[in-house]
């Protein structure tokens, strides 16, 4: 079995300027700078909090202050 040295030796490797650095071009460019880079989703656009669970959980947190608000007036009484 061959031993590869991940780490080569710098005056060895292309692209490399002196001291290490790497030259604008040699690197390949950021997510952003790409244009189009993932596919259009139209038929399942985002619509935030459906009307449905945004209610019962506002319901829900309704019921549990009413809960403390009576039981604390209960141990005031």
């Amino acid at each position: 079995m061959s031993y590869v040295n991940p780490d080569p030796e710098p005056e060895r490797s292309t692209g490399l300027e002196p001291g290490g650095g790497v030259p604008p071009g040699e690197t390949p460019p950021a997510e952003s700078s790409m244009p189009e880079a993932g596919p259009h989703q139209a038929e399942n656009p985002g619509k935030g909090w459906a009307r449905g669970p945004l209610t019962a959980i506002l319901a829900l947190a309704v019921v549990v202050a009413a809960f403390f608000l009576v039981y604390a007036l209960v141990l005031i009484l």
